[in-house]
């Protein structure tokens, strides 16, 4: 009897390759948000006035979104590459 190697999310290397996609995620949502802040001049008022409080939180919610975002999109490439589903 022939034993399944483990594939896609519920292994070692799917783990890493879900990581993967959360940290470029993440890296999306700070370049956004650079971006974002730098060429909105009401985006940057608006951090530039609320005093640090505001700038943790613009960043925190941008990174976080991109992150769960890239996360579930990398997700449904790893399941639609392995046709788990």
């Amino acid at each position: 009897m022939r034993t399944k190697r483990p594939s896609g999310l519920i292994s070692r290397t799917g783990a890493i390759r879900v990581m993967t996609h959360a940290m470029m995620g993440a890296a999306l949502g700070l370049v956004f948000g650079l971006v974002l802040a730098l060429t909105n001049p009401a985006v940057a008022a608006l951090i530039h006035n609320g005093g640090r409080e505001a700038v943790i939180v613009f960043i925190i919610t941008l990174v976080t979104t991109f992150a769960i975002g890239a996360t579930l999109t990398g997700v449904v490439f790893i399941l639609a590459e392995n046709k788990e589903f």
